[in-house]
């Protein structure tokens, strides 16, 4: 009885009205100790209000079946299908919604509906998965961001493809936890192409030297990663290598500039990759970088022979432990001994001699940052300005006089 007035009623009542009646019914509904009659009348009456034509009423539904998972199914499920700010309470909170629900509505919603997926806590890893694909560059920032979801690295890598071009995406992704190397070394190639564009569509740059210096930083980029050290362990070099093959970026120039940064690690991993052998076995022959047993280690990576006496150097050069950077005094030797032969091509000279030059100024640069960290130790503390005060009223009191 009480019901059937309640629809009598919401025909005529205003839109306000409706909406806070149509809240306390679903509260009621939910939380009230109705009777069996009682209960299916209301359950009717709340499945009509899904139809009512103001938003606000079917608002305040959603927000009262949210959260609970006591709210009748059809209509959570009807309310994460309404329009967006209506379908956003519920996707962002219902536990009563699947993941294939989740996924559907995600795939014919608006990036606010998708957002709402996407910061749902707990997401699972299919949905995770399904919206890399079907996302929008806002959806997924939101997924980034969100600690509590389960996003596998392939989704992740999947983000990268389609929005690597975007900062605040790059952002987002590299702030996850446990981020592991290779995708690491993706987000440099991404940053490094990206900035390459730019300037190239600025015209400030020729497109050529755009494209080497980006390939610079990227070999920057992953050497500094193969040397990362988290907890006290090595990073995986092998899985950052394996990576690297499978992005077309493993290359020659970088196993060079990993052995002229002291990160014999790497170095080891990128062989053993390059190689198919085990990664003991390249690591047993890395120790004699003069043997014959090298040369034939780097014929069979496919090395150009014209490196093998450039590792053997580096390799020879004492190092001050795996610090990631190029080591002047390795790649000063290693030319020196390139320049002696007589068989080095003339372009490996040239990218030794850039190579010698970068070392030089990254240890003009440490030094410099150095001596400014001691300047500003050094320097005395400045004293607090003085502290002026102003007696007005003796001011006021001469001007009258």
């Amino acid at each position: 009885m009480i019901v059937q007035r309640f629809l009598s009623w919401v025909q005529n009542a205003p839109a306000g009205a409706r909406a806070e009646a149509t809240g306390a019914l679903a509260r009621a509904w939910l939380h009230s100790d109705l009777g069996d009659r009682d209960r299916d009348d209301a359950e009717i009456a709340l499945t009509s209000m899904l139809d009512d034509p103001s938003p606000l009423v079917r608002r305040c539904l959603a927000e009262a079946f949210a959260g609970s998972r006591e709210a009748p199914p059809h209509c959570v499920a009807a309310l994460a299908r309404d329009q967006s700010d209506i379908a956003a309470v519920v996707l962002a909170r219902s536990p009563l919604l699947s993941d294939a629900d989740l996924v559907d509505c995600a795939g014919a919603g608006d990036v606010f509906a998708q957002s709402a997926v996407a910061l749902r806590p707990g997401l699972s890893a299919a949905v995770a998965t399904a919206l890399t694909e079907v996302g929008y560059r806002e959806t997924l920032i939101s997924l980034a961001v969100n600690p509590a979801a389960d996003v596998p690295e392939s989704a992740l890598r999947r983000m990268i493809e389609r929005f690597g071009d975007d900062g605040e995406m790059r952002e987002a992704i590299l702030a996850r936890p446990g981020l592991s190397s290779g995708l690491r070394a993706e987000l440099v190639r991404a940053t490094a192409s990206a900035l390459a564009d730019f300037v190239v569509a600025r015209a400030w740059m020729p497109e050529h030297r755009a494209s080497r210096m980006a390939r610079e930083e990227i070999e920057k980029g992953a050497v500094a990663i193969a040397v990362l050290r988290e907890d006290g362990e090595g990073a995986p070099e092998l899985e950052l290598a394996a990576s690297l093959r499978r992005a077309g970026l493993l290359t020659p120039a970088l196993a060079l500039r990993a052995a002229l940064s002291g990160a014999r690690g790497f170095f080891i991993a990128l062989l053993a990759e390059l190689s198919g052998l085990d990664a003991a076995r390249v690591a047993g022959l890395v120790t004699r970088p003069g043997g014959s047993g090298f040369a034939a280690l780097c014929a069979r990576a496919k090395l150009p022979a014209s490196l093998v006496p450039a590792f053997a150097a580096a390799l020879e050069t004492p190092g001050d432990g795996e610090s990631g950077r190029l080591s002047r005094a390795a790649v000063s030797r290693v030319r020196r001994v390139c320049e002696a032969a007589s068989d080095v091509p003339g372009a490996l000279k040239t990218a030794l001699r850039n190579l010698e030059i970068e070392a030089v100024r990254e240890e003009a640069r440490r030094a410099r940052t150095a001596s400014f960290a001691l300047a500003s130790e050094a320097a005395p503390t400045p004293a607090a300005p003085p502290v002026i005060t102003i007696d007005f009223q003796a001011i006021e009191a001469q001007l009258a006089a």
